[in-house]
């Protein structure tokens, strides 16, 4: 694997311009002082209550995303190519999917083998011939982005289901503010505050055209064992809404209403946290005590919108991703801006070959992975799991892709021995409104805290970190 890009080190040693400003900042400050503000950032989340589980863990009630204090920076040029790159994807993937439920254009040019979409576990024949309101699917996407030198940007993944981490995006901002205004005010920082309001007018602009004037709009969540709940009722207050479960909502004659102590209240838009399978037992999962009976013929009587939209996850599989530059070019008619990780898929039988031959070089993912699970990175991995996996590939190749081993760029990051590089990647949000596009500069950066880990799944010990677009 080649030597990692730091971002602030650059590839001669030279510190890179968005970086000179705090290289000065850490030369002068002690590291007691920030070894003292970090377990301040950590009593602020503990007091708040920014925690997240981790499924099957029975201690993880209260777990905390580690913090790094020491910012990831930006320059203003790096963000706009970045947001080009973001709207043209984004743009695609919402006429990606309007297509395959819709006139199945890109399946009859051959861009992507048709058995990828109607065999896949996210794709929904419910919608197919249906029409979605404004035409949108992703409301709410986000893109996870890697980079590896200064100039080029990969994207990772394609988050277009029901994305989280946005909550810590806030958050981190936030406590950076508390605990070292001095750093904003050497530099100028482009805010993310304004997330909430644009994410609540993303909501409103996608409103059912017979919605009231002021569209009632409303976060659905599965409750409080979600390993997401805190997000959930961060978001819901942060927009002004009302954070709601299954069983506060009710349908009549297609209409969705919500239970209040002034009596029934229609609902025009549903910000819903739950996944497809849950959100209707008469029409998915009869067992789902999550979810609103009778919400999705509400949905198909086009009295309601669902942000995301019901199908999305046919565009969150990692084979459908393999395929982005056909369907942006197809759908955009434009060269993509943002490139692909090189990837073998493993259902076709050359790419299987050689990825047997090397997998101690690559990184293998199951197609419906999330959260790092159900993957080998095969430069850090076990004889044993190699093994293990080489026997997966062999029975059930079509369910996994790899990957070369990016040397993913670093970051300087706060550790036990002080100020040490750490990889990195981005998630940055995506709002799609029937208005326009919305994207607040930055999004969250996730560090992989081990030395040398390229994992920077919170779930898989990785943390996060304030990330800084320099509006000069």
């Amino acid at each position: 694997m080649a030597l990692a890009f730091d971002e602030m080190n650059g590839t001669d040693g030279a510190i890179r311009e968005a970086y000179v400003g705090l290289k000065q900042w850490l030369d002068t400050v002690p590291a007691d002082h920030i070894a003292l503000r970090r377990s301040q950032a950590e009593l602020f989340f503990r007091r708040i209550g920014i925690t997240f589980a981790v499924y099957g863990d029975a201690e993880a009630t209260e777990r905390l995303i580690p913090f790094d204090i020491i910012p990831r920076v930006l320059t203003k040029p790096e963000w706009t190519k970045l947001e080009k790159g973001l709207i043209q994807r984004v743009t695609a993937l919402n006429a990606f999917l309007g297509d395959v439920y819709g006139a199945r254009e890109c399946l009859k040019a051959g861009i992507l083998p048709e058995d990828l979409v109607y065999r896949n576990p996210g794709f929904r024949p419910e919608m197919a011939g249906r029409r979605v309101p404004h035409d949108i699917y992703v409301h709410i996407a986000g893109i996870d982005i890697v980079r590896v030198d200064p100039d080029t940007f990969y994207v990772l993944e394609d988050n277009a289901r029901t994305p989280s981490g946005v909550s810590y995006m806030l958050e981190n901002r936030e406590v950076m503010m508390r605990l070292f205004p001095e750093l904003f005010t050497e530099h100028r920082v482009a805010p993310v505050e304004n997330y909430p309001d644009s994410l609540l007018a993303t909501l409103r602009s996608v409103a059912p055209r017979n919605a009231s004037r002021d569209p009632v709009c409303v976060l659905l969540t599965p409750g409080q064992f979600n390993s997401a709940f805190y997000e959930h009722s961060f978001l819901a207050d942060k927009l002004g809404i009302e954070l709601v479960e299954g069983s506060d909502l009710f349908v009549r004659d297609d209409v969705v209403f919500m239970r209040t102590t002034q009596g029934p209240q229609r609902v025009d838009v549903i910000y819903r946290r739950i996944d497809d399978d849950f959100l209707d037992p008469l029409a998915f999962r009869p067992d789902s005590i999550l979810g609103v009976p009778g919400l999705m013929s509400a949905y198909m009587a086009g009295n309601v919108t669902l942000c995301n939209a019901v199908g999305t996850g046919v565009a969150d599989d990692k084979a459908v991703y393999s395929y982005m530059p056909e369907i942006i070019r197809f759908f955009t008619g434009e060269e993509p801006i943002l490139n692909n990780v090189p990837t073998w898929r493993c259902r076709e039988k050359d790419a299987l070959s050689y990825v047997l031959d090397h997998l101690p070089e690559l990184v293998v993912k199951e197609v419906n992975g999330s959260g790092g699970y159900g993957m080998l990175v095969g430069p850090h991995a076990s004889r044993q799991q190699i093994e293990e996996f080489r026997r997966k590939l062999k029975m059930a190749p079509d369910g996994f892709i790899a990957q070369p081993t990016l040397a993913l760029s670093t970051c300087p990051t706060f550790v036990a021995s002080g100020v040490a590089p750490r990889h990195v990647d981005l998630r940055p949000f995506v709002l799609s409104g029937s208005d326009k596009v919305r994207i607040v500069p930055g999004g969250l950066t996730r560090v992989a805290l081990k030395e040398g880990s390229l994992v920077v799944n919170s779930s898989q010990g990785g943390g996060t970190k304030d990330t800084w677009v320099l509006d000069a």
